[in-house]
């Protein structure tokens, strides 16, 4: 089915636009099945694990590729801090006070503190000759929620997918926090809230967990065996599409592709009947029934089986 969708002129004449913000290890894998179809622009400013090639490179439509400092408003440079981990460097000074007491502590250490030149999401859109972004993924490790504010309002109301990673815990000195981007997404009341995965290491310091083993495979298991922290959050809103007359042809087979990439198949068959009635194209009643068909095949796959194990919990009970 999204074949068919993508090969529509709609979508050929404009491809969907797709942002990735904190690439470092690969790009997005959701995006792999409408990659070729797709102008990817992906950004990390830590070039450490951030080198994608081969099948990566070759995969979109188009891909743009830079190594950025991402910031939310024009400045010439900024302090970007390069951390163990490379996947926690950050334009934030990572918060290592709070974080001592855990297992993690040491992946925010700073190995070093450099000056990058900066750019922002709506000078690279300028660049680029593009007025909007379609899927919107951020892990910027402390900035996601001023970098999607930082859009033209014109860009962000019509966005269609949201990611974003924010911390719970203090990570870094002036974060936006999980309970931030909750509060905005539900003030503007066109997004609603997909998935919620909590993440996070365990609550003991370093120090600790070396005194096990000498041994790190050991003192793995021993980490591992413990429960985890909500430490931070991984969100996924879809847009609602409740203005009608902001939405084209174009949006609304692009959101229900989107929903059936990420699994969201209820959503999916009310953004095709929503369609039907608004554009009256037969390819509206062929996705619907292929809504149909994916929630039908999640049963025969035992999807509805997490329910069963909560009754019969609550019978033991």
């Amino acid at each position: 089915m999204l074949e068919k969708i993508f090969s529509l002129r709609e979508l050929q004449t404009q491809p969907p636009i797709l942002i990735d913000i904190g690439a470092s290890g690969e790009i997005h894998s959701l995006w792999k099945k409408i990659a070729k179809y797709s102008i990817c622009i992906a950004f990390d400013a830590d070039k450490r694990d951030f080198n994608p090639k081969g099948e990566q490179t070759s995969a979109y439509k188009k891909l743009y590729i830079y190594n950025a400092l991402v910031a939310e408003s024009e400045q010439k440079s900024a302090k970007f801090y390069l951390t163990k981990s490379p996947h926690c460097s950050s334009l934030l000074k990572p918060d290592t006070e709070s974080l001592k007491d855990t297992a993690w502590a040491s992946r925010f250490e700073i190995d070093k503190i450099i000056e990058l030149p900066t750019t922002t999401l709506s000078s690279v859109l300028k660049k680029l000759n593009l007025s909007y972004v379609d899927w919107f993924k951020t892990d910027s490790q402390g900035i996601d929620l001023r970098l999607f504010k930082s859009l033209d309002e014109n860009i962000i109301k019509k966005t269609l997918i949201a990611e974003f990673e924010p911390g719970i815990i203090d990570c870094y000195e002036g974060e936006d926090k999980m309970w931030s981007v909750l509060a905005y997404m539900q003030e503007r009341k066109d997004f609603w809230l997909s998935n919620l995965v909590i993440k996070g290491s365990q609550k003991i310091d370093e120090k600790n967990l070396n005194t096990f083993s000498k041994r790190s495979f050991w003192r793995k298991l021993v980490m591992f065996s413990l429960p985890k922290m909500a430490g931070w959050g991984e969100m996924t809103y879809l847009n609602e599409l409740k203005d009608d007359s902001d939405f084209s042809k174009r949006d609304y087979l692009l959101a229900y592709s989107f929903a059936i990439i990420i699994g969201q198949f209820g959503f999916a068959l009310t953004t095709a009947q929503k369609a039907q009635k608004k554009f009256k194209d037969d390819i509206f009643i062929e996705m619907e029934k292929y809504a149909r068909k994916k929630m039908n095949r999640n049963v025969w796959q035992l999807k509805f089986w997490w329910a069963v194990q909560v009754k019969f919990k609550k019978w033991l009970d």
